[in-house]
C-alpha cells in the first residue's frame, strides 16, 4: 500500500496512507461482517451505522490516528441509542462518557505523539484497582435493576478506565479492551437469546450488529496490542513528522 505522506491533505492522509495489505484485508471483512449482520436482521439501521462506525474508529484507533475519533463520536452516539432502547444502563452511562471523550481523545491525541506504557510495578497496581472498581460497579448497577449487572460493570468501570488509558495513549488500554470485548460478546449473545425467548428489549438486529461489532472489537484490541507496542502507532501512525 502507499506510504506517502506528504502529496495530500491531512485527511486523505490519515485515511489512506501506510496501510499494510493484512489490514485492508482484516478492516473490509470487519464492514462486510456488520453489512451482513443487518442483512439477516434489518430492523436495526442504527445498529448498523454503530457497527460500521465503530469498525472504522478501532482500526484508526489500532493505527494511532486522530481521524478515529471522528468515526468514534458517530459510533458512541449510534451505540447511546442502542443501549437506552436496551436497558442496559451500565453500558448507557459509558457510552455518554465516550460520546464526550471524543473531544478530548482529539485534543489530547493532538499533543502526544508518542505511546506510553506503565513500568511493571505500577501496571500491577493499575490492573489490580481495576478488579476492584469491577466489583464495586457491579454491586451498584446491581441496585438500579439493570440487565446482567455483572456484564455490564465490564462497560461502565472497566472501558471507563480503559478509555482513560487510551485518550493518555498508553499501551495497557488494550489489555482492558480485551477484557471488555470478550465479555461484551458473551453479554450481547445473552440478550439476543432473550430477545428470541421473549424477553423483547432493545431489537434483535440491535444485538446482532453489538454481537458482530464487539468481535471486531476483541480481534482489533489483541492486534492492536502488537502495533502500540512496537511503535508503529507513533505519530498517528507514521503521518505526521
Amino acid at each position: 500500500m502507499t506510504n506517502t505522506t506528504s502529496n495530500h491533505g491531512w485527511l486523505f492522509t490519515q485515511l489512506f496512507s501506510k496501510w499494510k495489505r493484512f489490514e485492508v484485508i482484516y478492516v473490509t471483512i470487519l464492514i462486510l461482517l456488520q453489512v451482513g449482520v443487518y442483512l439477516i436482521a434489518p430492523d436495526s439501521w442504527i445498529g448498523m451505522l454503530s457497527g460500521v462506525f465503530g469498525t472504522l474508529a478501532l482500526v484508526y484507533g489500532m493505527k494511532g490516528r486522530k481521524v478515529t475519533f471522528i468515526f468514534g463520536f458517530i459510533q458512541c452516539v449510534a451505540m447511546t441509542y442502542i443501549a437506552w432502547q436496551s436497558h442496559t444502563w451500565g453500558t448507557f452511562v459509558m457510552d455518554i462518557f465516550y460520546v464526550i471523550s471524543q473531544p478530548i481523545g482529539w485534543f489530547m491525541w493532538g499533543h502526544d505523539d508518542a505511546t506510553k506504557r506503565f513500568s511493571p510495578r505500577v501496571r500491577r497496581w493499575v490492573f489490580a484497582g481495576v478488579v476492584v472498581a469491577y466489583f464495586i460497579g457491579w454491586y451498584f448497577i446491581g441496585l438500579f435493576n439493570g440487565q446482567l449487572p455483572y456484564f455490564d460493570s465490564f462497560n461502565l468501570v472497566v472501558s471507563f478506565i480503559a478509555q482513560l488509558l487510551y485518550i493518555l495513549k498508553y499501551q495497557e488500554n488494550w489489555s482492558l479492551w480485551i477484557w471488555v470485548n470478550t465479555a461484551n460478546i458473551i453479554y450481547w449473545i445473552i440478550l439476543a437469546i432473550r430477545f428470541q425467548m421473549g424477553v423483547h428489549i432493545g431489537t434483535f438486529g440491535g444485538d446482532l450488529s453489538q454481537i458482530a461489532l464487539q468481535a471486531a472489537l476483541l480481534f482489533n484490541s489483541i492486534y492492536a496490542t502488537k502495533v502500540w507496542a512496537s511503535g508503529e502507532a507513533d505519530n498517528e501512525g507514521g503521518t505526521v513528522k
